[in-house]
């Protein structure tokens, strides 16, 4: 019975039917180049967070020896932290088409403890999340969905390259100002972490969307900076508020801790 109804669904719908299978294969070759994509990026990640024999002797991204068992446990909590935000409303609050991120704390929380490659996994992990949400998973994002229906590829660009440089520079960020003060170092890591996020990410908008017909219709033949001023608007100005605030009180907590490596360790 199925196969006959099936049979009569299919001829008193001949045309219907196959641009939907049409249209589903080609979802799939999508998918399969995405993946793939996705596995190319962690890939390189791998290769430059891996520690080989050459940098073990000079120390340099030498895990075992940068990474602390209370490091490592801080960076898995980090990640989970991150997944957990992406897919509840803790880590974003969308307004219109622009998402406030609260992600950008455990990212400037991990380049505390973990330097510049802690930052970077960290931002990756942040990259993935937003990736995730433009595909729709774990909630939509109007700008990243939108986006990724015109470039994928382009769109993996803009979730990923933002944060992950983001991350990696953080750890620098906090390296050369906890030379100073290092209670100041973490509050001015945490507002550096929502601004180079919001520089980084729109400066991207603007390289690779700006001449597409959906962002001229945003920027409706406005001036850039005036177009980025009015984009960001107070949503920026509150992320950079509240990941000033917060990562300076977690990063105060975790150096009375022992989480943060000094830099007078690291010179030993």
């Amino acid at each position: 019975g199925g196969e006959i109804g099936l049979t009569f669904h299919l001829s008193s719908s001949s045309r219907a039917k196959p641009s939907l299978s049409l249209y589903a294969a080609s979802k799939s070759i999508e998918n399969i180049a995405i993946f793939q994509n996705l596995c190319y990026t962690f890939f390189v990640l791998y290769c430059i967070v891996s520690p080989t024999e050459n940098n073990n002797k000079k120390g340099k991204l030498n895990m075992n020896k940068k990474f602390n068992a209370k490091q490592l446990t801080l960076l898995g909590l980090m990640t989970a932290l991150l997944l957990l935000m992406s897919f509840t409303p803790l880590g974003y609050l969308n307004i219109g088409p622009l998402a406030i991120t609260f992600n950008v704390i455990p990212v400037a929380v991990s380049a505390l403890a973990l330097g510049p490659v802690g930052g970077l996994i960290a931002g990756s992990v942040f990259g993935l999340t937003s990736f995730l949400q433009a595909i729709g998973v774990g909630g939509v994002s109007m700008l990243g969905s939108t986006l990724f229906s015109i470039n994928p590829f382009f769109s993996i660009l803009l979730c990923f390259v933002p944060r992950m440089l983001d991350g990696f520079l953080l750890g620098y960020i906090f390296r050369s100002v906890s030379k100073l003060n290092r209670v100041a170092a973490c509050f001015v890591t945490g507002f550096a972490a929502a601004f180079l996020n919001t520089l980084f990410f729109m400066s991207a908008l603007i390289l690779l969307f700006g001449q597409t017909e959906y962002m001229q219709g945003l920027i409706n033949g406005q001036n850039i900076l005036l177009f980025v001023c009015a984009f960001v608007g107070v949503n920026a100005v509150f992320e950079m508020l509240s990941s000033t605030v917060i990562t300076g009180a977690v990063g105060s907590v975790l150096l009375k801790a022992g989480f943060i490596q000094t830099p007078a360790k690291k010179a030993d």
